[in-house]
């Protein structure tokens, strides 16, 4: 490693008086200055490290001493003669009470914000690492807060004994202009977050929203684009169709559960429209056949004496059959085969002011079993 790097940065080195301090420590501390672009340490220092003694750009020994902030160097005072009178001392109160160190005033120069959580993060980093932790005007300008005004010294300083170190008046002069900056920085940063939201380059804190805009962070959600738009409508279509729905469904519960029959007294034509033989066009819709004879036109109820099936009209057997039980009947509805007790019923006939054929299903005329028979009585036949 070379001499001749500049010297006079501190970077994370702990301040004096300080214990020896280990290889894997110096090279961490290495590594971090070619990181952030600071002066790498000679193998001068690297011994005086180790050993625990002050390095010699500390000591004073050093010709000149780069100031951290740009600044000119001050050369270090060689050893005065005898008679010659000791120079002043440079008073404390020239430099601030809480100085910023230059990787702070680079943090707020660079516009980085910091919230609390962040630098509560910092602080236990700098105790791990057995480095001096930030004081409180480093804290108000990595918030961001206007820094307070420095009061005003109580009387004249007390005058020392010995001469203060070059490096020591050189970072005492330095001091003020890297405040000066930060405070600059800070108003920087203040009319900053004034303004539009800037995206957080810390950790935000754990919270609410409030933390998080305080941040300058803006809410994010999807696009009010004309996708996102369209899969919106979809969604409360949906939900409201669904919602319509069960609506529908709740007052259904309150509505009468009726059955709505066919009419038992209807009209079915007039009786020249009607042929010889059985016809079935009635069937589906009133559950009845029309029966022509050469003498009487009758209506035979389509219901099976055994257990109320419909039987089937054979055209070509000249019959009704039972789909269900095998029962059989003639051509005017008298069983002859099957199960079937007696004959089929016959609804109610009449002739209506208009001259159709009125039927009333409602009035029927049976031939009990072993009894005498209804199907000759007043209406149960229209005569012809």
């Amino acid at each position: 490693m070379a001499d001749d790097s500049p010297k006079g940065v501190l970077g994370h080195l702990p301040p004096l008086p300080r214990r020896a301090l280990s290889n894997s420590f110096l090279a961490m501390e290495q590594a971090s200055r070619k990181r952030e672009g600071l002066p790498l340490l000679s193998d001068a220092d690297i011994e005086a490290l180790k050993a625990g003694r002050p390095m010699d750009w500390e000591s004073g020994d050093a010709v000149s001493v780069p100031a951290a902030t740009g600044s000119q160097a001050t050369p270090a005072p060689t050893d005065p003669p005898a008679a010659q009178e000791a120079p002043k001392p440079v008073p404390v109160t020239s430099a601030p009470s809480s100085p910023i160190s230059d990787e702070v005033a680079k943090w707020v120069a660079a516009g980085k914000k910091w919230s609390k959580s962040s630098i509560a993060a910092e602080q236990a980093h700098r105790s791990r690492k057995g480095l001096p932790a930030l004081n409180d005007a480093e804290i108000t300008a990595l918030l961001g807060e206007p820094a307070a005004p420095a009061a005003p010294p109580a009387g004249p300083p007390a005058p020392q004994a010995a001469p203060r170190p070059a490096a020591v008046t050189a970072t005492a002069a330095s001091v003020p202009r890297t405040a000066a900056a930060t405070v600059t920085a800070s108003a920087d940063a203040t009319v900053a977050r004034s303004g539009e939201p800037t995206k957080y380059v810390g950790t935000p804190a754990v919270g609410t929203s409030k933390a998080v805009a305080s941040a300058g962070v803006a809410a994010v959600g999807p696009e009010n684009n004309e996708v996102n738009q369209q899969r919106r409508r979809l969604v409360w279509s949906t939900v409201a169709a669904f919602l319509t729905a069960w609506f529908i469904a709740f007052f259904r519960f309150f509505l009468p559960r009726t059955l709505f029959e066919p009419a038992t007294s209807f009209k079915i034509g007039y009786p020249e429209e009607y042929g010889l033989g059985v016809d079935t066009k009635w069937q589906q819709k009133y559950r009845i056949w029309v029966d022509r004879t050469p003498d009487r036109l009758f209506v035979i109820y389509a219901r099976c004496t055994h257990l109320g099936c419909t039987p089937d009209w054979k055209s070509a057997d000249n019959k009704f059959k039972c789909p269900c039980h095998g029962s059989g009947y003639d051509s005017e509805g008298v069983n002859f085969e099957g199960p079937a007790p007696r004959p089929m019923d016959r609804a109610h006939v009449e002739r209506s002011p208009d001259g159709q054929i009125l039927v009333d299903v409602s009035r029927l005329y049976q031939w009990p079993k072993g009894q005498p028979s209804q199907f000759n009585d007043d209406g149960a036949f229209l005569p012809l």
